[in-house]
């Protein structure tokens, strides 16, 4: 069987959903499952053995060059040589549906009730229903396993193994200690809103005695890391690829954090982690 999984963004919403793979080829150990997902995010998919292959679009570009379409579409056309059995839009939106009918026509995904875009379940042969405001990571689940007959609790999601893997490329021994607990902060989201304050994680680091490492993934979070760093004892990492970054989370002890990408990471490895929700 050959199933096609569509969840083109954002990173914690990719790391909630595969979790659903670990379940899918223990149901199915003979199925090859490949992942349609925007080229930004495809490492954090890299080196998943449940994965056969990484397929990716570049549909954010469309919105600054729309002359682009007819390349994108021409890749997923390709792409739909495969011939799957199954293509599954685990989104919900319009563009991700569309993109999953052309992979194939036996296409998945939430009813019009479900989906974050009601309009997308027009563009599937099967529908599933999941409450829009139920536990995200169910919900993925849900959309990814019930339309192959594969019945997931709660209890095996809570005991879930380690899904997000990793080949180091370097060495970033000098930020670690080996005497110390090391703890990484993410101080930076999406989303300004959902930021917990600078001085706050000032007081977050003066109460602990442990190795504080800091990551960032733009310009504007460089400035936050170093503007922490010149108030308290924090190691800001250098850019990371999002392998290193799985990397350098699985070294940690524990990861704190706002409701973004990499915290939810640490989830996906199964490393302790305080996840700040809300603005």
């Amino acid at each position: 069987m050959k199933i096609a999984i569509v969840k083109l963004s954002a990173l914690g919403d990719i790391v909630h959903a595969m979790v659903a793979l670990q379940f899918i080829k223990a149901a199915l150990p003979e199925a090859q499952i490949d992942w349609l997902v925007e080229e930004r995010f495809a490492g954090v998919l890299e080196h998943n053995p449940d994965i056969r292959q990484i397929l990716t679009v570049n549909l954010k570009a469309l919105k600054v060059d729309r002359s682009r379409i007819f390349q994108e579409m021409g890749k997923v056309r390709r792409y739909a040589q495969e011939g799957y059995d199954w293509i599954i839009d685990a989104q919900g939106l319009i563009k991700s549906a569309v993109t999953a009918r052309l992979l194939g026509p036996r296409c998945v995904g939430f009813d019009a009730d479900s989906a974050r875009e009601r309009w997308a379940a027009w563009f599937y042969r099967h529908t599933i229903h999941y409450p829009y405001d139920a536990n995200t990571i169910d919900r993925n689940v849900a959309v990814m396993t019930q339309a192959l007959g594969i019945d997931v609790s709660q209890s095996q999601i809570l005991a879930k193994q380690p899904f997000l893997y990793f080949q180091p490329t370097h060495s970033l021994d000098e930020h670690f200690s080996a005497d110390k607990p090391n703890v990484l902060l993410v101080i930076g989201s999406t989303w300004p809103s959902r930021n917990y304050p600078l001085e706050h994680y000032v007081q977050v680091v003066f109460g602990l005695d442990v190795n504080v490492l800091v990551c960032w993934g733009n310009a504007h979070e460089q400035w936050m890391a170093r503007w922490l760093a010149e108030r308290c004892m924090v190691k800001v990492l250098p850019a990371l690829s999002l392998n290193d970054l799985k990397a350098v989370i699985a070294r940690c002890d524990l990861v704190i954090g706002n409701d973004t990408g990499p915290t939810h990471m640490a989830w996906g490895l199964n490393k302790p982690s305080i996840t700040l929700f809300g603005p």
